[in-house]
């Protein structure tokens, strides 16, 4: 039986999700050292898409980091100019 349930992204701006990735990453006592930055990436559909650029990674960290961004990723979507004016609609 498969668990793939896919709930709706929720629109975040770049701060916000810079601050949630912050605090999963303090969270995680092999992440809290992690230097990042959330990257807008070209818009696909609906909202624009984000990634994260990490540096200084240890190896140890690298699968949990993944993780964690993968999750939040998830989650939510990159408000930009476009999808905001058609949220406020």
């Amino acid at each position: 039986m498969s668990s793939d349930i896919r709930f709706p992204r929720t629109p975040a701006t770049l701060e916000e999700i810079r601050a949630r990735v912050a605090l999963a990453f303090g969270r995680n006592f092999l992440c809290r050292d992690i230097q990042f930055n959330v990257i807008s990436t070209p818009r696909l559909g609906q909202g624009a898409n984000w990634t994260i650029s990490m540096q200084q990674v240890g190896p140890d960290t690298l699968w949990e980091a993944s993780e964690i961004v993968s999750d939040i990723q998830d989650a939510y979507f990159l408000m930009d100019k476009y999808s905001i004016l058609s949220h406020a609609a």
